[in-house]
């Protein structure tokens, strides 16, 4: 097994139901798009970039040492939330976002899968969470038996 499929395939074991996949679906894209929003506040001069771009071009290169087409995917998604948030250009509705997405985490967890959150076990699902997303939408990878 490889390591973007072990990785898959733990984070899928604490997301099984679909009230919690929907829970997810939003809050994580709402979490994402509160972050850059709020990273934009960061100037970086000298590069001509925010703390945005920076995370943003981190975590592709992230994900392309798992899997290359879900860190294209997920750098088309970043990029879009990153204008988005250039557009509205309000780090208050980025806040309200992110603080939004976590509550939707949360009622998932509660609600619907009745456990703790995947990263209370490891930091790393904080990252697998988005492309966790793609993948049961584009199904690139399979994981588990279904």
């Amino acid at each position: 097994m490889t390591r973007v499929d072990a990785l898959l395939a733990d984070y899928h074991s604490y997301h099984r139901s679909r009230g919690n996949l929907i829970c997810h679906a939003f809050g994580i894209t709402l979490i994402v798009y509160g972050g850059l929003a709020m990273l934009r506040l960061i100037s970086l001069h000298a590069a001509g970039w925010t703390a945005a771009e920076i995370l943003i071009a981190a975590s592709f290169l992230f994900y392309v040492t798992l899997s290359i087409p879900l860190a294209v995917t997920m750098l088309f998604e970043s990029i879009a939330l990153d204008l988005i948030a250039r557009a509205v250009g309000n780090w208050h509705i980025g806040l309200g976002a992110f603080v939004v997405g976590w509550l939707f985490q949360g009622i998932g967890h509660a609600r619907y899968e009745k456990n703790s959150p995947a990263f209370f076990k490891n930091l790393a699902h904080l990252m697998i969470g988005p492309i966790f997303l793609w993948n049961e939408l584009l199904k690139v990878r399979r994981i588990g038996i279904r």
